[in-house]
């Protein structure tokens, strides 16, 4: 059974559009994930996340990638590191996240809605 949602909770929610700047490996993580820079723009500037994205992504084709992420999160402290955003993706039966992003280049910071 799925919770209903009133048009006032969704737009609570801040799903903004990022470009992926840096990504480092997590050896800290409790499971297999990568530390993430994220460029949402000049208003909202450069956020850190955490993911366990490492099974479907390597480091080198994340970078430049365009994806969703919920900015207005409170910030998460995981082991040394501070998360400040969440990444948006399909989780498969295996666990597995696919990320969701932009099919065209669009502008940093561009909420979703």
């Amino acid at each position: 059974m799925h919770n209903k949602l009133t048009w006032s909770d969704f737009e609570k929610v801040e799903m903004r559009i990022g470009t992926i700047l840096e990504v480092n490996d997590f050896p800290e993580a409790k499971n297999p994930a990568y530390q993430i820079h994220i460029d949402f723009g000049n208003v909202i500037g450069v956020k850190k996340t955490s993911a366990q994205i490492t099974e479907k992504y390597n480091k080198e084709e994340l970078i430049g990638k365009q994806i969703v992420a919920v900015i207005n999160f409170p910030k998460k402290q995981i082991g040394k590191f501070m998360s400040e955003c969440l990444l948006l993706g399909s989780i498969g039966n295996e666990k597995e996240v696919v990320l969701l992003s932009s099919d065209k280049p669009v502008e940093n910071g561009l909420r979703i809605g």
